[in-house]
C-alpha cells in the first residue's frame, strides 16, 4: 500500500478575490507501515492535506495516488478507498450519536454494506483493540469520560480494517494522563495491528516520543521531510514557522552552554539523562588524568 501526491496545490474560493492557497505544489511518499508525524502551525496546511488523501477533497492542481491510482480519476471507487484509509477528526466524540457504545462502532462496518454478525464481530475487535472493557459496550457514549470518547471513536474507524490510519490532533482537549494514555494506545495499535499511522499535531514533545519521520508543513508548503533527530536539529528554522522542537533539546543545549559536552539530539528525557551521564562520567575520567 503506498499513497502518494504528485505536486499538489489545492486553493480554497478559487477565482474569487478570497482565493487562497491552502497547498502549494506539494509532493510526499507515504509508503506501508510507518509511523508519521504532520506537524504544522494553525494555517499551515495540514488538515487540508489529510483530506485529499481519502477524497474528501480534491486537488486544484496534481494527483493523489493509492497505489498507483488516481484516487479522482474516473470510475475509481472512493468508498472502497475511505475504509482503506481512516481519518478520525479533531474532537472525534462529537461524531458519537448511537444509543450505546457498541452501535455506534458498528455504524462504519454496517455502511460498508457488512452482515450484522460481521460487524458486531468487527466492532468487539475493534473496541478490544482500544482497550475499551466489555462493561461500557452498551453505555451511552455521552456518558463516558473524555479519553473514553476518544477510544470508541477511534474504534469506530479500526471497525472498517483501515490500511491507513489518519488522527487529526487526537490529544486536543485532554489532560497530561488522557494525553499519554491515547498516544500509548495509538503506539501500541502501530505495533499490533501492522498498519500505517499518520499522527497530526503541533506539538513536537508527542512526535518526538512516538513517530519514525516527520513532515513540517508551513504556509501549505512541505518544509522539511525526515527523521525526528534529523527535523529538530532545524530548531531555529520552525520557529520561525511558529513551532518549536521538543524542551529536552531546548534543555541538552543549554546543559552544552554551561560547558558540559554533551550531544543536543536526545528526543526523550531518558535519552537525556543517559547522555548526561555519558558526559559527565568522561569529563570526572579526565579530571583523575
Amino acid at each position: 500500500m503506498e499513497i502518494k501526491l504528485e505536486n499538489v496545490t489545492y486553493l480554497y474560493e478559487k477565482g474569487t478575490a478570497m482565493q487562497t492557497a491552502a497547498l502549494q505544489d506539494v509532493s510526499l511518499v507515504i509508503p506501508d507501515n510507518q509511523f508519521i508525524g504532520l506537524i504544522g502551525h494553525t494555517g499551515s496546511g495540514k488538515s487540508t492535506l489529510v483530506q485529499l488523501l481519502n477524497g474528501l477533497l480534491k486537488p486544484t492542481e496534481g494527483r493523489v495516488l493509492y497505489n498507483g491510482e488516481d484516487i479522482n480519476g474516473e470510475g475509481f471507487d472512493k468508498r472502497a478507498l475511505r475504509s482503506k484509509v481512516g481519518l478520525v477528526f479533531q474532537y472525534p466524540e462529537h461524531q458519537l450519536f448511537e444509543v450505546d457504545v457498541l452501535s455506534d462502532v458498528m455504524y462504519g462496518p454496517r455502511n460498508l454494506g457488512l452482515d450484522e454478525k460481521t460487524c458486531r464481530e468487527r466492532a468487539m475487535e475493534a473496541l478490544e483493540s482500544v482497550g475499551m472493557p466489555e462493561e461500557y459496550y452498551k453505555t451511552s457514549p455521552f456518558d463516558l469520560s473524555g479519553g473514553q470518547k476518544r477510544r470508541a471513536a477511534i474504534a469506530g474507524v479500526l471497525a472498517m480494517h483501515p490500511r491507513v490510519l489518519i488522527l487529526d490532533e487526537p490529544t486536543a482537549g485532554l489532560d497530561p494522563r488522557g494525553r499519554d494514555e491515547i498516544l500509548n494506545l495509538i503506539s501500541g495499535m502501530k505495533q499490533k495491528l501492522n498498519m500505517t499511522i499518520i499522527l497530526v499535531t503541533h506539538s513536537m514533545d508527542d512526535v518526538a516520543r512516538y513517530v519514525e519521520r516527520i513532515v513540517v508543513m508551513g504556509h501549505g508548503k512541505k518544509v522539511f521531510d525526515d527523521i525526528p533527530r534529523h527535523v529538530f536539529y532545524h530548531h531555529r528554522e520552525l520557529e520561525e514557522l511558529g513551532l518549536s522542537a521538543p524542551q529536552i533539546t531546548y534543555i541538552m543545549r543549554a546543559v552544552r552552554e554551561v560547558g558540559i559536552d554533551v550531544k543536543t539530539d536526545a528526543l526523550t528525557v531518558e535519552e537525556a539523562a543517559e547522555e548526561v551521564l555519558r558526559a559527565l562520567s568522561g569529563h570526572k575520567g579526565r579530571a583523575r588524568e
